[in-house]
């Protein structure tokens, strides 16, 4: 089957479809680029599909390169026949292809080549053939040679034991059939170390459960346990299944003479060779496909809380929480430039909550602050009862929300925020970012390593470059799809343009310093290293707004700006009217899109998406998503009681549930099973992270710091009970 039907079929799309997707990647097209003003060509394939087909579209040609390589060797030995090469062509995963070319992979020295050296496998083959007429102990004392090691006949037979037991490993049919019955039909089972010390993988200490029924963060979990060395994991299956198997394969017919030795060869190639490279295939198949679905739930987290609303309009105090060191302040206005700094020292050991107060009040009167931003770090519990009980003697209205920090460390410590910020220290610069990420947490969280931000399970366990390659994928569409102001992007937002290199990135920053504002998308092409290409790219996804074309601030691409123009005109608008605000009510007056398009010489896709963006130019999309919770008051775990209802946002997602922040610090979980009354199949067709939700306490376990939270209530307040 061809590559692209091989993909069409397995992403449920046409082939051509798949054909033309492919053709435009080949060319250098970025999957945002194809996605937005490819739409005619691909069949309004979505960004997510476009992600799934390239990295598809990789693997397998990967494959099929390494086939070539593989039929090449196998020719190279001159072993290649027809049907191994029908097999290594028609092999539909590498793992196949590499347990075709097992047999003929140079190796070290193992048992059975050195029995081969010793001129044991005309014995193995005798044994094979289950031709013998008289015991083997007397056929092999023709093998017996002191020169070559073989001392007497037992040596002799178990030489060609281990050459008959290698061979039937190396088998692809064998290691295929027993690979699937170990998936199958195979168990994991996990066991404590020390069971008698405390630790929190307690609920591993005798784990047992079937191979295709562990979950995905079971997997992880084992893995992290083992690799602490807290857990003993394998993967078992039943030895009798698996060696009645293998004798009859070796034993097709009955021989009293070969029949104990091939059941010998048959024992020692499960137990010492088939056994463990199969377990290893199937937990290594485990965690791959554990991290696959990690990553993809890292995804869809980091997707929502990067498309979270930016709190426009006003100034935010950033406070980064800590004990010894002091509370680092950043005041930052609405343009997201800081203000102001201060360190103020209200928790242990210190305890200055006057002075503090004091400070933190000069503040807020001074730059006429109206909302809090504070860290959920070490210190954030105690923060947090300062700030609700300061918030509630003072006269001004503020509000104060919790934010999270994950990655606010590493940012304050790189180099871009060094550049950012010469002459602030590491907490400054901490306090500031946590202030803009609730500003704009787009442009804020693009500047830390996707996978340092606290989305996810088990990230540092998975393999770095797939989920690196998969979150920065993540932060390209979100970035693209929200677009960016061209006189106001920093370079780490840039450089997730589509076509932008870090390079091009900076040196649009260095154009602009230099020159001023942009004031249109056609004064890219003066950026050096900037070329045609990357101008098709990326120039849809720049805004550039007061500038000499109105069309330039919204995402209409400047291919299609005669297409836009020609439309004004025959709806009687010009590109004036865009500049006012847009022009509400225009898609109405297209009420044959069809004649439309072809008289403007575009498709009916790109017609609907000019129109889209003509009523509301440089439309943001994290418009329609919810906006966090402000708080002005805190609670705490002892003061929560079975049965209160509570408001709270959704901080993070995982296979079995999701983490809700009520406001005591300690996010509750809202197990799968407590998320609906209906079946659902992952968390994610319920919530994501940043909705804000009605919950109800289940339990509170103090000691262990859990809340378990449950959201059936929320079908009933839908009326869906």
């Amino acid at each position: 089957m061809e590559i692209t039907e091989k993909i069409a079929e397995e992403l449920d799309v046409q082939p051509q479809q798949v054909a033309a997707a492919v053709r435009l990647i080949d060319e250098g097209c970025t999957i945002p680029f194809i996605a937005r003003y490819r739409k005619e060509v691909t069949g309004s394939l979505n960004d997510e599909v476009l992600r799934r087909l390239d990295e598809r579209l990789r693997y397998l040609r990967g494959l099929e390169e390494r086939k070539s390589q593989v039929l090449a060797r196998i020719a190279e030995e001159g072993a290649l026949t027809p049907e191994l090469k029908k097999k290594v062509e028609q092999a539909e995963t590498l793992v196949a292809v590499e347990d075709l070319y097992l047999p003929y992979k140079k190796k070290r020295k193992t048992r059975a080549s050195v029995a081969k050296e010793r001129g044991l496998g005309s014995l193995a083959d005798i044994l094979l053939s289950q031709s013998a007429d008289r015991p083997m102990e007397e056929i092999a004392a023709e093998y017996v040679n002191a020169e070559k090691e073989v001392p007497d006949a037992g040596a002799a037979l178990a030489g060609a034991c281990d050459i008959i037991a290698e061979t039937v490993s190396e088998d692809a049919s064998c290691r295929a059939f027993l690979r699937d019955a170990m998936k199958n039909c195979g168990d994991v089972i996990a066991e404590a170390k020390k069971p008698e010390q405390s630790s929190v993988y307690e609920n591993y200490y005798h784990y047992h459960d079937s191979v295709r029924r562990t979950s995905g963060h079971r997997v992880l979990a084992l893995d992290r346990g083992e690799k602490e060395k807290i857990l003993t994991v394998r993967v078992d299956m039943d030895e009798d299944a698996a060696l009645r198997y293998l004798k009859s394969k070796l034993m097709p017919k009955q021989n009293e003479y070969t029949d104990p030795c091939l059941t010998k060869a048959a024992e020692d190639a499960w137990r010492r060779l088939l056994r463990p490279a199969i377990e290893r295939d199937i937990r290594r198949e485990m965690t791959e496909s554990a991290q696959e679905g990690a990553i993809r739930v890292f995804g869809r987290n980091l997707e929502q809380l990067l498309m979270q609303p930016p709190i426009t309009g006003q100034t935010v105090l950033g406070w980064d929480p800590a004990f010894r060191t002091g509370c680092k302040l950043a005041v930052v206005d609405p343009s997201g430039k800081v203000l102001d700094t201060k360190v103020i020292y209200p928790t242990a050991p210190q305890n200055r909550v006057a002075e503090s107060e004091r400070e933190l009040h000069g503040l807020i009167q001074k730059y006429h602050i109206t909302l809090i931003s504070l860290g959920n770090g070490t210190a954030s519990r105690e923060s947090e009862k300062i700030i609700a009980d300061f918030l509630h003697r003072i006269p001004e209205k503020v509000q104060y929300v919790i934010v999270s920090e994950a990655g606010a460390s590493v940012y304050s410590a790189s180099e871009l925020a060094t550049e950012e910020f010469p002459e602030f220290d590491v907490g400054q610069r901490s306090a500031a970012s946590i202030a803009r990420r609730l500003q704009d947490p787009l442009a804020e969280l693009v500047k830390i390593d996707p996978r340092s931000i606290g989305v996810g399970q088990y990230q540092h366990d998975m393999d770095q470059k797939k989920l690196g390659e998969a979150l920065s994928g993540v932060v390209e569409s979100c970035v693209n799809q929200v677009g960016v102001d061209l006189n106001t992007a920093s370079a780490a937002l840039l450089e997730y343009i589509s076509g932008i290199s870090k390079t091009v990135a900076k040196n649009i920053v260095a154009w602009r310093e230099e020159n001023g504002r942009f004031d249109s998308r056609k004064d890219l092409k003066k950026v050096t290293k900037l070329g045609p290409k990357a101008f098709e790219q990326c120039a849809g996804f720049l805004r550039v707004t007061g500038g000499s074309e109105p069309l330039d601030g919204t995402s209409v691409h400047p291919e299609s700006y005669r297409a836009a123009s020609a439309l004004l005109r025959q709806l009687g608008y010009s590109a004036a009217d865009i500049a006012r605000g847009g022009i509400p009510g225009i898609r109405k007056k297209v009420t044959d899109t069809k004649n439309m398009a072809e008289s403007l010489g575009i498709g009916q896709e790109t017609l609907t998406d000019i129109l889209a963006e003509l009523e509301k130019p440089g439309r943001d999309p994290r418009s329609e998503m919810p906006r966090p919770v402000l708080r002005s008051d805190v609670m705490e775990m002892k003061d929560l009681v079975p049965g209160m209802i509570l408001t709270g946002t959704v901080r993070n997602i995982v296979d079995f549930g999701a983490f809700v922040d009520i406001g005591v610090h300690q996010d509750g979980l809202v197990h799968i099973s407590q998320m609906s009354r209906k079946r659902i199949r992952h968390p994610l067709d319920v919530v994501r992270v940043g909705d804000v939700v009605k919950v109800q306490v289940l339990s509170v376990d103090l000691a262990r710091k859990r809340i378990s939270l449950t959201m059936k209530l929320q079908d009933h307040v839908n009326g869906e009970a």
